[in-house]
């Protein structure tokens, strides 16, 4: 709890001071790698969320639209 009242709590000058460090750290040419890579996995995470999603709604249409049998 105390975590996410720490995140709302940054404002533009915290910000800019982070990116600006982040900068620092990993240069203008490594910036634009990460990005791309950060990019990927979430495109893969969404991807893969999407084929569970998809999975579960067609097991639910199979047992509802399966006829009961008479035993």
């Amino acid at each position: 709890m105390t975590q996410i009242q720490l995140l709302g709590a940054l404002g533009t000058n915290e910000i800019i001071i982070i990116l600006v460090i982040v900068l620092l750290l990993f240069g203008g040419r490594k910036i634009p790698e990460l990005m791309r890579g950060l990019g990927k996995g979430m495109r893969e995470f969404n991807d893969a969320k999407d084929n569970v999603k998809k999975e579960i709604e067609e097991s639910a249409n199979s047992i509802t639209s399966e006829p009961k049998r008479a035993e």
